[in-house]
């Protein structure tokens, strides 16, 4: 039997795990072998997932209450996995927001800071506590889940767009700076169909038809593939590296 993107004995914290895109890659590392820990706001969600992949995939998985834009609570959330664990080999930072706005001009403060510290600031404290586990145990995969909006930034989404193109320079900065301890990698996903795309309203459905190559959204399990490959000894000479995974939609600036 092939070993490919096996995970077995590998322990995963996944942020923004309770659904969507997390959930997807949490049941893919599940199914792989990997025990899990499964964090983002509500606790119950968190504890409902964890219980799901104890029976279905018969791995350990702990639900923990997260608010990815606190500087405190990454360090409490790095404590409770390395407790419960006594390691740490994979994260994938993926809990976000873009909340929405009426105008340029009235974005508040309070919004800006909110939208940098979860995107950004978060990510990046948390990359930084985990990385320093991940050595003292031999090495590890940090995936940062961006968005197409860091490279085709709109101005109903700019805040976003800003942080997440931020997410990119601090994981290309990360790699460096880890060397081959621990990779860094970006996930960049475009238009998917998570709970989320049930609010957009018509007129976004039939953009994404038209402006997306393939002429659909994406499905949560199409993001799998690329989480696996990036959290498994298969890409043992992958780092700093941004993995589009949009249908065709996004582009890289020259």
């Amino acid at each position: 039997m092939s070993k490919r993107f096996d995970l077995s004995g590998k322990v995963a914290l996944i942020t923004g795990g309770s659904r969507g895109l997390g959930l997807a890659i949490a049941r893919a590392y599940a199914e792989h072998g990997a025990d899990l820990v499964i964090a983002s706001r509500k606790l119950d969600a968190c504890a409902s997932v964890a219980e799901s992949l104890r029976r279905d995939f018969k791995v350990r998985a702990l639900p923990v209450a997260f608010h990815a834009g606190r500087w405190d609570d990454c360090e409490r959330l790095i404590g409770a996995a390395m407790n419960e664990y006594g390691r740490l080999d994979i994260l994938v930072s993926n809990a976000g927001a873009s909340p929405l706005y009426p105008s340029l001009p009235a974005i508040s403060e309070e919004l800006w800071d909110k939208v940098l510290g979860l995107n950004l600031k978060g990510p990046f404290r948390l990359s930084v506590l985990a990385a320093e586990q991940m050595v003292k145990s031999g090495g590890g995969s940090i995936i940062n889940v961006s968005s197409v909006a860091a490279v085709q930034p709109t101005s109903i989404e700019l805040p976003y767009a800003i942080a997440k193109a931020g997410l990119h320079n601090m994981t290309a900065g990360l790699a460096h700076a880890y060397g081959g301890k621990v990779r860094f990698n970006v996930i960049m996903p475009g238009a998917f169909l998570t709970d989320i795309s049930k609010a957009w309203p018509a007129e976004v459905h039939e953009h994404i038809k038209s402006a997306v190559p393939m002429g659909r959204g994406g499905k949560p399990e199409e993001i799998v593939g690329a989480a696996l490959y990036l959290a498994s000894d298969d890409a043992s000479y992958t780092s700093g590296a941004v993995i589009k995974v949009d249908g065709g939609w996004a582009y890289q600036p020259g």
